[in-house]
């Protein structure tokens, strides 16, 4: 029987952000692919489009009309999964049969004017500027007394669901926390009253030591590939000094998210030499009014590409009925990633 190695031998691997186990099987990267090749998707685009519904002046989906704007815009979803009005309710037949009602406010935000845009081909100062927005809408609908979680995310790419190519993200926020964050609430706080300090702090620290998984530094933020990854090439975003949420970020630390968010995406889009899809989101404290001293802010990146840009990876069978499975190590992904330019190669 050979020694157990970890970059060539079937194993688990834990998240402790939610307590859940990942097999790691680096043998079947080697296997040959005869499934699903997507299409794909030309990211040739005009800077407007007259068809758009989020481009600039255009009508919208719901009726109605966007302003002339320039850089971002913000709007409440004109067809929002959470609504303020919904009347309470609670269903309760016995353990088995049970429902209430929830409320929220669902927005989206454009990143730019610029239909043809992604966030790895904007400006770092223009990206500081959707930074901006994240900050300003947090802070608005965490003062809503019926809020008690913002859930900032993006969805990029046909295949990842997104159903308009202008660049945009969104932000749902909900009277109750949802399971992912609620899940990292838990572990966080049990690490940090056992510690007395944060998960994420001495990962991070942990992870500066290694070097193995660490893509892109500066002053003050990190992008790895976490070591419990489950998507081929999933990174975060970990800030260097431990804040609640992104309100509490300085204007420096602001600049430098901007910076780094670009950094990553274009690394993404080099791999392939592609527009990356993926779907990305900012995890932070609750907004309950309650106090969150554990609570390390981070983003995560969920990026469904395997090993070209038309082979995706389907989380089925024993993913969804056993535990997630990935074939190429975080290292070897972290590797990939990291070896690649941080100059976009539409500009080369």
């Amino acid at each position: 029987m050979s020694k157990f190695n970890i970059e060539e031998h079937p194993h688990k691997r834990l998240n402790p952000l939610t307590g859940d186990w990942i097999l790691v099987s680096p043998h079947r990267a080697k296997r040959p692919w005869q499934g699903q090749v997507e299409k794909t998707v030309s990211d040739e685009r005009p800077s407007y489009d007259p068809t758009c519904y989020l481009c600039a002046g255009n009508e919208r989906a719901g009726g109605k009309f966007n302003p002339p704007y320039k850089g971002t815009f913000t709007f409440t979803n004109d067809f929002s999964a959470l609504l303020t009005d919904s009347p309470y309710g609670i269903v309760d037949e016995g353990n088995l049969f049970q429902a209430k009602s929830e409320t929220g406010i669902c927005k989206v935000i454009c990143f730019s004017d610029n239909h043809s845009l992604t966030i790895p081909e904007m400006e770092v100062e223009d990206i500081r500027k959707v930074v901006d927005v994240w900050c300003n809408e947090y802070a608005e609908l965490a003062a809503n007394e019926m809020i008690n979680y913002v859930q900032i995310f993006e969805n990029k790419g046909a295949i990842m669901g997104c159903s308009n190519p202008h660049p945009h993200g969104q932000i749902w926020s909900s009277s109750s926390v949802p399971s992912e964050p609620e899940k990292e609430s838990k572990t966080q706080k049990e690490y940090f009253e056992k510690h007395g300090t944060t998960l994420l702090g001495d990962y991070l620290k942990a992870e500066l030591a290694k070097k193995d998984r660490i893509l892109v530094e500066n002053e003050c933020f990190v992008a790895l590939v976490p070591y419990w990854a489950v998507w081929p090439f999933e990174t975060m975003i970990i800030s260097k000094r431990p804040v609640q949420n992104i309100t509490l970020l300085t204007d420096a630390e602001r600049t430098a998210f901007a910076d780094i968010y670009q950094k990553l995406t274009i690394k993404y889009d080099n791999l392939f030499e592609v527009s990356f899809a993926y779907s990305a989101g900012l995890h932070q404290a609750p907004t309950d009014g309650k106090d969150y001293p554990e609570w390390h802010l981070h983003m995560h990146f969920y990026p469904p590409l395997l090993r070209s840009a038309s082979v995706k990876k389907f989380m089925v069978g024993y993913e969804m009925l056993a535990t997630p499975q990935r074939d190429i190590t975080a290292e070897q992904a972290a590797q990939r990633l990291r070896d690649l330019s941080d100059v976009h190669y539409k500009s080369k």
